[in-house]
């Protein structure tokens, strides 16, 4: 048997494959378009299949699109080592976020191919459908109608804009597969992604192992006043929507800081009801994003926040509403699989950093099924969900490094007795 803690994999060769897959929906600025279940998500898709086939991959595809890709192993009795991410993008998205770790995957089993390794157990490549949520609401819905927390009809049922259905933008691009969505099951599942973030360019540490993802609590809001000329209502009188959001959103911003530095609350969507240069406001629709790693954490700042509120509508007779409308609680990693990656990262000779990763990743919902970590590396100025998203073709490399020895370790792992 070869050797495999010398392995690496081909840099070269990993971002020239990045590089080509960036076509399928490049954008001038030199960013990707690539929504998911769209024409272009269908070239990509198309390429990515033909590219695992050649690596002598088995590929099937789920019910909800979700292409797997299998590399079989000595003891096929065995569940799957998983490792993958994404090839959708937002609307106006980069060439790495979701693409690295999935074409890492392909790119590590290359490697093995190269080096003529086989390993005990199986290794399974993915690419999750819509993990972005640009064009479907939720994000992520292919890994988490995995883990059970939706139902396939309840997912093919959900319409985008312009009203087209998942089941029929499936049907369109030739991506609605036979597989149940979920009866596929794995032993563990690595996921490799830029950070989206700016901890670790600034700390020069090349490898983020991570130890989960932070919760999440997303809310919508309104703020109802009373439309009134704008010439004509003295100061006192008014009942102004737009001067009660801009408490709100600095009361939102003042209470994050106070639960910092790990707390963060975004209001990311604003409306004006019925909007007019001279009439009052009468009423604003909002949205709010609240993201830290504790519960206890999410709690306080929506109990503070709503305090806040009812202050605020007393103060300038207003109704102020908010409805919690999601909510996805702290996911911890996987103690065994992240201290995998960190053993692979120490004998790699990388530097590195424990952390909790900022953004919803499928690996977060893969984390209730399986043993589950990732695997960071930076991404320049922590930009991310923007054309202007770069990394390194030595932070790609030396991620995907991690992510092979990541996976020979797990996979060649004796298996316990009982």
């Amino acid at each position: 048997m070869s050797t495999t803690h010398n392995l690496r994999v081909d840099g070269a060769r990993l971002w020239s494959t990045i590089m080509e897959t960036a076509r399928f929906g490049a954008t001038p600025a030199g960013g990707i378009n690539r929504l998911t279940l769209s024409q272009e998500d269908g070239q990509v898709r198309d390429w990515f299949r033909d590219a695992c086939e050649a690596a002598g991959l088995e590929v099937r595809v789920d019910a909800l699109g979700t292409q797997f890709a299998l590399r079989r192993g000595r003891d096929m009795t065995r569940l799957p080592v998983a490792c993958g991410s994404h090839l959708d993008t937002q609307p106006t998205g980069g060439k790495f976020d979701g693409i690295l770790g999935t074409l890492a995957g392909l790119e590590v089993m290359r490697a093995l191919n190269d080096a003529g390794i086989e390993t005990e157990a199986p290794l399974l490549l993915v690419n999750w459908t819509n993990e972005e949520g640009s064009r479907y609401a939720p994000a992520m819905m292919a890994s988490a109608a995995y883990a059970g927390e939706f139902t396939v009809e309840d997912i093919h049922s959900r319409r985008d804009a312009a009203g087209i259905a998942v089941k029929q933008a499936l049907e369109a691009i030739g991506y609605l597969g036979d597989e149940p969505v979920g009866e596929r099951r794995i032993g563990a599942f690595v996921e490799l992604h830029i950070e989206q973030g700016p901890i670790l360019e600034a700390e020069a540490t090349t490898i983020g192992v991570v130890e989960g993802g932070q919760g999440i609590a997303w809310f919508d809001g309104a703020v109802t006043g009373f439309e009134s000329h704008a010439g004509t209502t003295p100061m006192p009188r008014r009942r102004d929507a737009l001067n009660g959001f801009a408490e709100i959103a600095l009361a939102v911003e003042r209470i994050a800081h106070a639960h910092g530095p790990t707390a963060v609350a975004t209001i990311g969507e604003a409306v004006i009801g019925a909007p007019s240069r001279n009439v009052i406001p009468g009423r604003i629709r909002f949205t709010l994003d609240v993201r830290d790693p504790k519960a206890e954490t999410l709690d306080a700042v929506e109990s503070e926040l709503r305090a806040e509120l009812d202050a605020i509508a007393g103060r300038r007779k207003l109704i102020i509403e908010l409805t919690r409308i999601w909510r996805k609680e702290p996911v911890p990693f996987d103690a065994g699989v992240v201290g995998a990656v960190e053993a692979a990262t120490r004998g790699l000779g990388f530097s590195h950093r424990r952390m909790v990763s900022g953004a919803g990743h499928d690996a977060c919902n893969i984390a209730a099924l399986a043993p589950t970590a990732m695997i960071f590396v930076p991404c320049r100025d922590g930009i991310s969900h923007n054309e202007a998203e770069s990394a390194t073709q030595g932070d790609c490399t030396a991620g995907a490094d991690v992510l092979l020895q990541t996976l020979l370790t797990l996979a060649n792992a004796p298996v316990r007795a009982g």
